[in-house]
C-alpha cells in the first residue's frame, strides 16, 4: 500500500491508540503524518525477512520488536 494509500486507509481510525494498544510509543508532528505509519502501509516483516534468508543475503539471527513511532 502506499503512504496516500495508508492515508485514505486511516480515515476514522485513532492510529495512535491503535500502535499504544500494541505497546508502542507514539510521538508524531501531527495526524496526517501518523497515519502513514499504519501497520498495512508496511510488507509483513516476517516474510521478508524469510526470504532475504532463504536467498543467503542474509542470517536470521534475532525476532525484534517496535517499541516506538518517531514522525516529524
Amino acid at each position: 500500500m502506499s503512504r496516500s494509500q495508508a492515508i485514505k486507509a486511516a480515515k476514522g481510525r485513532t492510529i495512535h491508540r491503535e500502535l499504544e494498544d500494541q505497546g508502542i510509543y507514539v510521538q508524531s508532528h501531527g495526524v496526517k503524518t501518523l497515519k502513514e505509519e499504519i501497520p498495512e502501509a508496511y510488507k509483513d516483516v516476517s516474510q521478508v525477512v524469510e526470504v532475504v534468508h532463504e536467498a543467503d543475503l542474509a542470517k536470521k539471527v534475532a525476532r525484534l520488536k517496535p517499541l516506538g513511532v518517531l514522525k516529524g
